[in-house]
């Protein structure tokens, strides 16, 4: 993967289902490598990347360390806790794999459906982490494209999309094209260019 710069976290994001969930939990408000990058960043100093040691820290523990500097998110406190909030999910409901979101699901919208189910994802951070797992974890169940909607098209228009340095610059330049056509519409940025990824 080629999502934040960094060889190690890269490497962490293709081989770890969790890091790659846990990251996309965090791409919002910051720049994608900074999301991205946050599940390295609590491995190094947790040890580990699995939702059930981290659980076992304890949500203020686990916060306190989300906000060591450097944090690993500009608002470590909330997403800190919405971090810690996914991984007792993943921990109560799929035994702590987060693979086990995806692996059984039957079509696109109960694939759409479980995500929307975990802490911090909302439809669109949903409709993007559907195209990822299609497009770069070969995950794709009847119907994911129209749950995916623009996000399963050929372009460079998310992180799904995004499978070299060259892709990330033309992603970056999508979506600065995207916001500033929203800013001359006076369309608030959010509605029109989505979260960051």
């Amino acid at each position: 993967m080629y999502l934040t710069g960094d060889d190690v976290a890269d490497q962490l994001l293709g081989s770890s289902d969790f890091a790659l969930l846990a990251g996309m939990l965090l791409d919002q408000q910051v720049t994608m490598e900074k999301a991205f990058s946050g599940p390295a960043v609590l491995k190094e100093r947790l040890g580990t990347v699995d939702p059930r040691a981290w659980v076992d820290l304890g949500e203020d523990e686990f916060v306190r360390q989300a906000s060591i500097p450097p944090a690993i998110h500009r608002f470590p406190g909330s997403m800190g806790k919405r971090l810690y909030d996914l991984c007792r999910v993943l921990v109560d409901e799929y035994d702590g794999d987060a693979s086990a979101v995806w692996a059984d699901v039957q079509t696109g919208a109960e694939l759409k459906k479980r995500l929307t189910a975990l802490p911090g994802f909302g439809d669109q951070k949903a409709r993007i982490f559907v195209a990822l797992l299609a497009k770069q974890r070969g995950i794709r169940p009847p119907g994911w494209e129209q749950v995916a909607g623009d996000y399963a098209l050929d372009g460079y228009r998310s992180v799904a999309d995004i499978t070299s340095p060259e892709t990330l610059v033309k992603v970056r330049a999508t979506k600065k094209a995207v916001k500033a056509a929203a800013k001359s519409a006076n369309l608030p940025a959010a509605e029109s260019a989505g979260e960051r990824s």
